[in-house]
């Protein structure tokens, strides 16, 4: 089942090849634009798509989740085909694209990140971070029958 995993990377990466060679003719850029990155996306895009109508058996999921994790080693060996030192010696704009567009991710993923907290499991967690810091700290006393394994929350009643 992995052969169809390949199957859907290699259709995924013709495409993205395929749209990345459109867009360097348009921005007139004798490169391919984006090709490895487009090809990946549409491979997330498919296995989502696969997923929600029910296409994607076991085996095929395995097989495209393996090509999913090949991605960081896939766009090194293409960045190592261009040539890096050409587009710098073209003028600063490139180190300022660079500079950019790690600042934008930086960026979202911040805001995504503030945006997504949960602030009501926080609530929930906090003592268990307390007591895991404290174990780490060794000053975590393990609780007994005598002594209850969470603080009272409230007063103590005086008289029943």
């Amino acid at each position: 089942m992995t052969i169809f995993g390949v199957a859907l990377l290699a259709i995924c990466t013709l495409i993205g090849v395929f749209i990345g060679d459109l867009l360097g003719v348009a921005l007139q850029v004798k490169a391919n634009v984006g090709g490895v990155g487009i090809a990946m996306m549409l491979l997330i895009a498919a296995r989502v798509w696969l997923t929600r109508h029910g296409g994607l058996p076991h085996g095929i999921k395995l097989g495209v989740e393996f090509w999913a994790t090949m991605y960081i080693p896939i766009v090194v060996a293409m960045a190592a085909q261009q040539n890096v030192v050409a587009a710098v010696r073209g003028g600063p704009i490139v180190l300022i694209a660079g500079v950019g567009a790690v600042s934008l991710c930086f960026a979202a993923v911040a805001l995504i990140g503030h945006l997504g907290r949960d602030r009501t499991h926080e609530a929930e967690v906090e003592p268990e971070l307390e007591r895991g810091g404290k174990v780490i700290a060794g000053s975590f006393q393990p609780a007994t029958r005598n002594t209850p394994s969470r603080p009272p929350r409230g007063p103590e009643p005086c008289c029943t």
